[in-house]
């Protein structure tokens, strides 16, 4: 993406291969990539450079910012972390609390949700059993297992982060 900068602010964006226009003066479409730095310098025209933008799962962030720095524009981000806890509130001019779900529900409730998933594939070996007293085989007893210990040790690893850097550190494992 290229800039269109006017004394020192940025007026315009513009995306390659896209005609435009500064001013009166027009530019095809093939102008933005068969041009050179300091041709697209001369007219105004910077490269942006975009800054790191915090994870929207996490974040509350803002629009993009764009700062003139030397012979290029920087994309800057101001972010705001959600709410870890959930929130009950009650909003002026109403009667009843409304609650705001925090993060921390928000990934239990999708944890839990992906690990029941994973256990009804295996739901049948369990009727099975209930049903006929048929045994379950031992493989599927440790896969079950080991996915309710997984989910468990999760839930409390999530419970206990009291800052979002924790809580992104337990939820995200790279």
């Amino acid at each position: 993406m290229f800039a269109i900068v006017q004394h020192g602010q940025v007026t315009q964006i513009v995306q390659p291969h896209t005609a435009f226009k500064i001013g009166d003066k027009p530019f095809s479409n093939r102008y933005l990539v068969n041009s050179t730095k300091e041709e697209r310098l001369q007219e105004g025209i910077y490269e942006i450079i975009e800054g790191q933008r915090p994870d929207e799962r996490f974040y509350w962030v803002s629009p993009a910012v764009y700062t003139v720095e030397g012979d290029v524009v920087k994309t800057n981000y101001t972010a705001s972390p959600k709410e870890l806890e959930d929130k009950v509130e009650t909003i002026e001019g109403t009667a009843e609390p409304v609650t705001t779900i925090g993060l921390k529900t928000q990934w239990i409730n999708q944890l839990k949700s992906t690990a029941n998933s994973n256990l009804s594939k295996t739901d049948w070996c369990v009727i099975r059993k209930i049903e006929r007293n048929v045994d379950i085989p031992e493989d599927v007893l440790a896969e079950r297992a080991k996915i309710i210990s997984d989910l468990e040790a999760l839930e409390s690893a999530i419970k206990s982060a009291t800052t979002i850097e924790e809580f992104i550190a337990v939820v995200i494992k790279e």
